[in-house]
């Protein structure tokens, strides 16, 4: 069956992500600039070589491995993060020690208490029915290397909502502020959260609430090594904001983003900057029988 088949089924077995009623901003005008000037159409790196990775639901750039990748797999797929390269080919693979994947659904490497170090970020965020009171991240420096059957210990992070609970699939870091936001997904108007760097050290906190965005769905998100572009999607749209020199990571998206090319996916739920800003990767769960394919779209 060809990728266009299985794509049809996707959208007709999946109706009601068509059916909803999404407010957008005023995009029309920007989005032919987006695709003429900004970034290429989808370029396909190649197919994931470690096959265990068939539900990736996130994906960071490492910030001290030139070129590789961290993702894992999403709810019941145990405690894994696969490091991959930007060519799909799998590098090494190590686990959290103490902790477990109820529904892990976003990874992110930025700044941490330690200046001179980066730090992964994974968010225990995912949530279908909204029942969970705590929610979690989990934090460890990246690895120098990685070695087979490596188990690293993560500081945890439990946190609640001010307003109940919520299905998340967007974790990003800032790297000026080096604050933690995460994005609701299933509200008609999805709803940005933030906590500090600060909250590890009481290890417990209740996110606070900073704005609505005018789209649902979203899966992913990322802001650049700079600090200087943030990047959100959904099923069907990556959303695109340049922020100013000064401005708050919520200022910015205070604007109308910019729309960038998009070829949607069999389920695409993670999206990464390139730490080298030339280019965004995009990365979907394995579904009917799709091969989970690396994308990447380049900088004009």
């Amino acid at each position: 069956m060809s990728y266009y088949m299985k794509l049809l089924l996707f959208l007709y077995f999946f109706p009601s992500m068509l059916m909803l009623n999404i407010p957008q901003p005023k995009l029309v005008r920007l989005e032919k600039k987006a695709v003429q000037g900004i970034f290429s159409n989808q370029i396909n790196v190649g197919l994931l070589e470690n096959k265990e990775i068939d539900e990736a639901s996130g994906m960071a750039f490492s910030r001290k491995h030139d070129g590789l990748i961290y993702t894992h797999n999403d709810s019941g797929g145990g405690r894994k993060i696969f490091v991959i390269d930007s060519l799909g080919k799998g590098f090494g693979v190590f686990k959290l020690k103490g902790v477990w994947n109820r529904d892990w659904e976003d990874i992110a490497v930025g700044p941490g208490p330690d200046k001179n170090l980066s730090y992964i970020y994974v968010g225990e965020i995912g949530d279908n029915q909204a029942r969970y009171t705590n929610i979690f991240i989990y934090r460890i420096p990246e690895p120098e290397e990685f070695i087979e059957g490596m188990e690293l210990e993560p500081e945890v992070l439990k946190l609640s909502y001010p307003d109940g609970a919520k299905d998340a699939e967007t974790l990003m870091i800032d790297p000026i502020s080096k604050d933690i936001f995460i994005l609701s997904k299933r509200d008609s108007l999805n709803i940005l959260y933030k906590t500090t760097q600060e909250a590890f050290e009481s290890k417990e906190a209740v996110l606070e609430k900073v704005m609505e965005l005018p789209f649902t769905m979203s899966v992913a998100g990322d802001i650049s090594l700079d600090g200087k572009e943030i990047l959100i999607k959904n099923y069907f749209t990556v959303y695109f904001w340049k922020r100013n020199e000064n401005e708050s990571v919520v200022d910015a998206l205070r604007r109308d983003p910019v729309i960038l090319p998009y070829r949607p996916e069999p389920q695409g739920e993670a999206i990464a900057f390139h730490p080298n800003g030339k280019s965004y990767f995009t990365l979907s769960e394995k579904r009917f029988n799709i091969e989970p394919v690396l994308y990447r779209y380049n900088r004009k």
